[in-house]
């Protein structure tokens, strides 16, 4: 029954994705955790995967339209992807599997990649509830703030490889502060960027991890025709309006999974 859920949930991370144009990704690490049983590691690389490809989708989409600032993407791209390959390849096998004990209570590798996910999706919903009004953005040729893009693309590369999320709501904003890009060629050039980096950390997986190739292609499958049964289904729903309230369930479901892991 849980497995059935756990498809079921596939289908739906798609949906929101089509739906909103990002989030939707946040639950896959949930879903696989919990509905598919698969170790927290395993499912941060499996989501890596999911994640890489559905952004791949709807960047595609964003191209046929012209809405990609490529040189932007390869600017970004390029500290962020490295970063993550790093962090799946080095960092995270060297996390020992007992971190610390506290009050009898003992905090496993697993449970602090659970806890630390938990900690991203309350910062990602937060980004989703907060009204975002988009500002007209002046037509200027952009100069890339060099300096602040490689830490920023090494802190999203870091929190990516660690957690299997995409990291949207880190890199719009950055996007539009860092590159004057306006919102919607931020959001459109973000999903070809955490395609690249979200893709490119998953091959520091497949030298460390044994992949369940079957499961993982039938999951990402359903997930990709999520995606255009969302799109479809956007023309008669607000996207939005379905933002905001999306963001207070991964607000709940970031408490839940706080809760979960330690009482």
């Amino acid at each position: 029954m849980t497995e059935i859920l756990g498809y079921l949930g596939a289908l739906i991370i798609g949906v929101v994705l089509g739906l909103i144009g990002g989030g939707g990704s946040i639950l896959t690490v949930p879903v696989l955790v919990y509905l598919m049983a698969i170790n927290p590691v395993t499912a941060t690389a499996y989501s890596l995967f999911v994640v890489g490809t559905s952004s791949l989708v709807g960047a595609v989409k964003n191209m046929q339209k012209k809405r990609v600032d490529y040189r932007t993407a390869v600017v970004f791209s390029i500290p962020a992807f490295i970063a993550v390959y790093a962090t799946r390849k080095f960092l995270v096998p060297a996390i020992p599997e007992h971190i610390i004990t506290i009050a009898g209570h003992e905090i496993t590798k697993n449970i602090a990649i659970m806890l630390f996910f938990a900690f991203i999706m309350i910062l990602a919903s937060v980004s989703m509830i907060r009204e975002q009004k988009e500002k007209p953005v002046k037509t200027e040729k952009v100069k890339y703030n060099y300096p602040l893009i490689i830490i920023e693309g090494l802190i999203v590369g870091v929190l990516t490889g660690i957690v299997g999320a995409g990291g949207g709501f880190l890199i719009i904003p950055a996007l539009v502060l860092l590159a004057k890009l306006p919102m919607k060629k931020a959001v459109a050039t973000s999903l070809l960027i955490i395609a690249i980096k979200s893709l490119i950390g998953f091959i520091g997986d497949v030298q460390n991890l044994d992949i369940d190739w079957p499961f993982l292609l039938i999951f990402t499958g359903i997930s990709v025709v999520g995606i255009f049964l969302g799109v479809y289904l956007n023309k008669f729903i607000d996207g939005k309006k379905l933002k905001k309230g999306f963001g207070w369930f991964v607000l709940l479901m970031g408490i839940y999974i706080v809760w979960k892991e330690l009482f």
